[in-house]
């Protein structure tokens, strides 16, 4: 039986169904470990590589005393002291604990305010250029005030974490939502979605990428203001944080112990963006077309 147009039609769909089909499943497998361990890991590893080289070829130049610029492996000996004597992981646990408590409560005041500033005028009016100036003024500023008012405890620390994070967020989520195209809220009304439903399934949902840019400006905010309030706010009450370990080793004169310290805060800020913050952006992003799976 000789084959018609319609089977040549059939047989062609066919193969590029299944071509299709092979580029999907291609996208889906993704670069192979090796390929994301050198686009993602190399390069930040072979940057403290350098770094690293840099600070000993000072040390040896003595560009500085000993006293005021150690070797990496003095820092290091540091490290390893205060790892066993349990203070590094009594720090970092005290500061994370505080920073995502702070953070946490950042994003419940700043939410709602974001939302108010961007959608009523005489709101964005009066607030929006208070919030504009509370995000550049900094979070130090902050703690001498905090001290007065609550003493030296964890609501003065948690006070100066809340001022310097909330402009921050809130700000972002007022730019998310000034990008919402009108139609969906239109598109949302005809659905029958008004007020707080709306906000919840049409505005916010659609203003996310620029909430979660506010969301990570807003962590980085928590992280500075948090060591600028435990630098200032020590008491025996408190326990020992990352700022209260480094204020520790310029007491002591202790330039090891500071630089170690200094490291310790920048490594916990690094690694909660990389860990939590920057796979939230991607999966955002990927979900929405903007990014391709990587």
């Amino acid at each position: 039986m000789p084959e018609t147009t319609a089977d040549r039609d059939g047989v062609e769909l066919s193969r590029l169904e299944a071509g299709l089909d092979a580029l999907e499943t291609t996208a889906e497998r993704g670069p192979s470990p090796w390929v994301r361990f050198r686009r993602g890991a190399l390069p930040p590893l072979a940057a403290a590589v350098l770094v690293v080289a840099v600070w000993q070829l000072l040390y040896w130049a003595k560009i500085k005393e000993p006293y005021e610029l150690p070797a990496p492996l003095d820092v290091w000996h540091s490290f390893t002291e205060a790892w066993a004597q349990g203070r590094v992981t009594e720090a970092v646990w005290t500061s994370v604990h505080r920073g995502g408590l702070g953070f946490l409560f950042s994003v419940a005041v700043a939410t709602p305010l974001g939302v108010l500033v961007a959608r009523v005028r005489f709101v964005r009016t009066a607030v929006g250029p208070v919030l504009s100036g509370l995000q550049s003024l900094p979070s130090v500023a902050w703690v001498p005030a905090a001290i007065i008012w609550f003493g030296l405890t964890d609501a003065a620390i948690y006070t100066v974490v809340l001022l310097g994070a909330v402009p921050s967020i809130a700000n972002g989520l007022v730019a998310g939502i000034d990008q919402v195209p009108p139609l969906y809220l239109r598109a949302g009304r005809v659905l029958g979605a008004r007020g707080l439903t709306a906000v919840r399934h049409v505005l916010l949902p659609a203003a996310l990428p620029g909430y979660l840019a506010g969301l990570k400006q807003g962590w980085a905010f928590s992280w500075r203001s948090l060591m600028a309030a435990e630098l200032i706010v020590r008491s025996a009450d408190l326990g020992l944080g990352l700022g209260q370990l480094l204020e520790q080793g310029r007491e002591l004169s202790d330039m090891s112990l500071v630089m170690a310290s200094i490291f310790l805060i920048l490594l916990v800020g690094v690694g909660i963006e990389l860990l939590f913050f920057a796979p939230l952006e991607r999966h955002v992003l990927r979900a929405r077309g903007l990014t391709q799976a990587q």
